[in-house]
């Protein structure tokens, strides 16, 4: 008999035990999920594909599209004589390149000059240091034509046209997130840029 009753002890125990470890395991699936890094919240807001251009940086460095093939990039447009606009944007571009290095992420930053005749590489440099670029991850580009930046401007259903009898140049306040593919997915306002947004956009684009 005690030996009946210390075997139902036993099995007993290695029930117990053995119902633990299952809803152990049931919990930590729960949290850790084994294919949590394949899953992404990440939808697109739009589907443009960048047009294609050749350029070059404030370094004199040609640039063009399939140079940022397999990045995740971040673009706007701009002009080193604006007199609006372009200063809270580019400074907000700043902040974010900030708030980047500080999250670890590895995201190219990239400024058009919709002004290319008068936006030199070494005018682009100049304008870039006050403001403290970061040149390494941040290209401010020029050296194409008019046309060219316009049909760059229009891939992103906008436009960069200087109206007569001015040096301004009406353009953008977007700031456009592009992917792997070279793929415009969403739009944010420059001038009010929600950069908590945009790093976390990355993060789940990433």
């Amino acid at each position: 008999m005690k030996k009946l009753f210390f075997f139902l002890l036993v099995m007993f125990s290695l029930l117990i035990i053995s119902a633990c470890s299952n809803e152990n395991q049931a919990v930590e699936a729960m949290e850790d999920p084994a294919d949590d890094s394949t899953i992404s919240n990440f939808v697109p807001d739009y589907d443009w594909p960048i047009a294609d251009f050749e350029a070059v940086n404030q370094e004199n460095e040609t640039i063009m599209k399939d140079h940022y093939d397999g990045d995740v990039w971040i673009m706007n447009m701009i002009f080193t004589n604006c007199e609006t606009i372009c200063l809270p944007m580019t400074a907000n571009m700043a902040k974010l390149q900030q708030q980047l290095e500080s999250e670890g992420l590895n995201v190219q930053l990239v400024s058009f000059s919709v002004d290319p005749l008068f936006d030199t590489p070494e005018v682009l440099t100049e304008y870039g240091k006050k403001y403290e670029a970061d040149f390494s991850n941040w290209d401010f580009l020029t050296g194409y034509t008019g046309e060219d930046i316009r049909r760059i401007a229009k891939s992103v259903k906008t436009l960069a046209e200087k109206p007569e009898g001015t040096d301004q140049v009406t353009h953008s306040t977007k700031f456009f997130l592009v992917n792997q593919q070279g793929i415009a997915v969403k739009g944010y306002d420059g001038v009010n840029l929600p950069i908590e947004q945009i790093i976390q956009d990355l993060k789940s684009l990433q």
